[in-house]
């Protein structure tokens, strides 16, 4: 039985475990939409930028007070992490124990393409879009982009 401990210990540092790479993913994407740092996440938490990079390759697995301690900072619920898990080692379902309404998915991004949401261009084009304060002209800025797409887009 110490041989199995062994070699899971061994597999996990080899291979990151799917889920802490989602988890990294998901505190990528949402220090890339707040426009900060890897250094600034980390000194805001009391880490360097080398362990920030490590927990969003994965390579380093978030505990719980880490994790909570993230969106804190992040200003963003615990659940916001594991939003959209996929993987065959994990059954996770976002409606069921992770929040209190059902989550939807991004209308017009099939699930393949989600990846799209981590370029810089997207992220950009979305702080973009929030800094422009009147209501009224953010909507017609989405209008015309929508207007714009390409039909089958839809």
């Amino acid at each position: 039985m110490i041989k199995k401990t062994t070699t899971l210990k061994q597999n996990r540092s080899a291979h990151p475990d799917p889920v802490d790479i989602h988890v990294g993913a998901r505190l990528r994407l949402r220090r890339n939409l707040l426009g900060m740092s890897q250094e600034q996440l980390g000194k805001a938490g009391g880490l360097t930028f080398q362990q920030i990079q490590k927990y969003e390759r994965g390579t380093n697995r978030m505990g719980a007070s880490r994790l909570f301690q993230f969106a804190k900072l992040l200003d963003v619920p615990v659940s916001y992490f594991f939003d959209d898990v996929r993987g065959e080692r994990v059954a996770v379902h976002p409606s069921v124990g992770f929040a209190e309404k059902e989550q939807t998915s991004i209308e017009g991004v099939p699930h393949a393409d989600i990846e799209l949401l981590h370029r810089r261009e997207t992220l950009e084009l979305i702080r973009a879009y929030y800094r422009i304060s009147d209501p009224k002209t953010r909507r017609k800025v989405y209008e015309l982009i929508k207007s714009m797409a390409e039909p089958d887009a839809e």
